[in-house]
């Protein structure tokens, strides 16, 4: 095998991981030859060469992970922002992300998790003011009494929810004294609100 040159190395490596910090996800081929100036080959070659020495580890498309990637992964987590709630949650797909902020493991537990931005004055009581960021574990059910991510008919509402079934309806509690209840037949748990990230000015 030809002779490497070194300075290719430190080039694709700070490549991958300062894409992966902005974009959340890991590049193609064809965009680190586009972000680095090398050709697509001189990076299959440079890959392959990385992954023999234990420089990457890399099992097909975008599973590529560095050595700075794998040891972040240990600690944190890559959470998508997926928009604001009070407008509609946009669906779990890659086109409606945002952008994505780490958040440190320990912090947020196990599961599926994005964030929201609130919009709105509607559970200021509990400390959820309009432009928070809420951190939202990906739920299908929830229990009385828990602040979720509620979609009725289209529209997303972030409220705490009572289920009456004796009354074959569900209350949507907002925490702000000045609002009244919401009163439903149904509606579609998104998720469970679990943490508010907020600027403190």
């Amino acid at each position: 095998m030809r002779s490497k040159n070194p300075e290719y190395f430190k080039l694709i490596e700070d490549f991958i991981n300062e894409y992966r910090d902005t974009n959340g996800t890991v590049p193609s081929n064809a965009e680190m030859s586009a972000g680095t100036g090398l050709s697509s080959a001189t990076v299959s070659r440079y890959l392959a060469k990385m992954k023999e020495d234990g420089l990457i580890s890399y099992d097909g498309h975008r599973t590529l992970q560095t050595k700075m990637m794998q040891r972040s992964r240990d600690i944190s987590v890559m959470v998508p922002i997926l928009g604001e709630v009070a407008c509609g949650l946009p669906r779990y797909a890659e086109e409606n992300i945002e952008e994505y902020i780490p958040l440190p493991k320990a912090y947020i537990g196990q599961g599926n998790y994005y964030l929201l931005r609130a919009k709105g004055d509607s559970m200021v009581e509990i400390g959820i003011d309009d432009g928070d960021l809420v951190l939202v574990r990906q739920e299908s059910t929830a229990e009385s009494g828990q602040v979720v991510v509620a979609l009725i008919e289209e529209e997303a509402t972030l409220k705490r929810f009572f289920p009456e079934p004796e009354r074959n309806r569900i209350r949507l509690h907002p925490e702000n004294q000045e609002m009244n209840d919401i009163f439903v037949d149904a509606c579609e748990i998104q998720g469970i609100a679990v943490k508010v990230i907020k600027d403190i000015i």
